[in-house]
């Protein structure tokens, strides 16, 4: 048997090309039909080789080997040293948990709003009631919750309607702004990140 035909790993190269990549050969020492050849190749127990599955985006297209049916993850574990469980742990020598392996993908998680405060501005000119009627209307408080931010503005020169997202308290400054203009008061009224 010559040597220099011999592909490394113990395959052959009429192995290669007759789709037989991936088995073992039972007895090099023999030859098949006098031609110099080992032995047919034989699969692996419980083993194939996979076709690979196709990929979107950038990645690998390298073949894995896949266990076949009648195949645990203990077995699989023995010949290749660590096998993914179902809990999605590497496991040395395999555990014997399952019979199949889950891949899963984590989900990425949405980041939380950021929030902005909306705050009345003192000012030496808007009644008193007009800033009860705002905050009743736009910020849908009741008449006392109303009245004490309006006393708040009044005694220290801010108060805090409400805390949005940033659209939301956007859209109430804007409200808060035109119905105080139409109604020819200087109210004034912002927001600020919390």
């Amino acid at each position: 048997m010559t040597m220099a035909a011999r592909a490394p790993f113990g395959l052959d190269t009429s192995a290669q090309a007759s789709g037989e990549v991936g088995l073992r050969s039972v007895d090099c020492g023999q030859e098949r039909r006098g031609l110099g050849l080992p032995v047919p190749l034989q699969p692996i127990d419980g083993w194939r080789p996979a076709t690979p599955a196709p990929r979107k985006g950038i990645g690998s297209n390298k073949m894995t080997r896949v266990p076949m049916m009648g195949t645990t993850l203990a077995q699989a574990g023995e010949r290749f040293g660590s096998v993914v469980t179902a809990s999605g742990s590497r496991e040395p020598g395999g555990g014997d948990r399952s019979n199949t392996a889950i891949i899963t993908r984590t989900k990425p998680r949405t980041k939380k709003p950021s929030l902005y405060r909306v705050l009345l501005l003192n000012d030496d000119y808007t009644p008193m009631e007009f800033v009860v009627l705002v905050v009743e209307r736009f910020f849908n408080k009741n008449h006392d919750d109303a009245y004490r931010i309006m006393m708040h503005v009044h005694q220290n020169g801010v108060g805090e309607c409400g805390v949005f997202t940033y659209e939301v308290a956007e859209t109430k400054v804007t409200q808060v702004m035109d119905f105080a203009r139409k109604h020819q008061h200087p109210l004034q009224c912002v927001m600020e990140k919390k």
